[in-house]
C-alpha cells in the first residue's frame, strides 16, 4: 500500500485495506507498506477445521503527523482456529489470537485474543 496521504476514515470503523491488521493500519501518509502472509489448513494432515495463519507486516517512511519526520513500523500476527464440524455445537468456533506491533513513532502493543464465535440462521 502506498498514498500521498494518510487514509481517511471514521474512527472507530473498520475500513477495507488490505495491511489494516489486529492492531495497526499502516496507512500513514507517504507510507510503504507490505505484507507476507502463510496460511495452513490442518485438514490435509487429518485434523477437519483446524488452520493456522501467521502474518508479517512492514510499513516505512511514513509521515509523522505534526513533523517533518519519517518513520518505520511493524506487525507480526499469528493466529489458531478451530471449527467444531459437527453434533450440536457444529460450526461453533475458537480463534487464539497474537499480535506484536512495533513503531519507532507510535506506541508499541501486544495483544493476545481469545474469539469463540457461533453463526446462527434466525430466518
Amino acid at each position: 500500500m502506498y498514498g500521498d496521504t494518510g487514509f481517511a476514515y471514521v474512527d472507530g470503523t473498520d475500513p477495507f485495506l488490505v495491511n489494516f491488521v489486529q492492531i495497526n493500519d499502516f496507512a500513514n501518509a507517504e507510507e510503504r507498506s507490505w505484507q507476507a502472509r502463510y496460511d495452513y489448513d490442518f485438514s490435509k494432515v487429518g485434523v477437519p477445521g483446524l488452520s493456522f495463519l501467521t502474518r508479517y507486516i512492514s510499513g516505512s517512511d511514513a509521515q509523522i503527523t505534526g513533523s517533518t519526520e519519517t518513520g518505520d513500523e511493524w506487525e507480526r500476527d499469528i493466529e489458531l482456529k478451530y471449527v467444531v464440524q459437527s453434533g450440536p455445537m457444529k460450526d461453533l468456533y475458537v480463534r487464539l489470537r497474537n499480535a506484536s506491533f512495533r513503531s519507532d513513532f507510535a506506541r508499541n502493543a501486544d495483544e493476545n485474543r481469545i474469539v469463540i464465535g457461533y453463526s446462527l440462521a434466525i430466518w
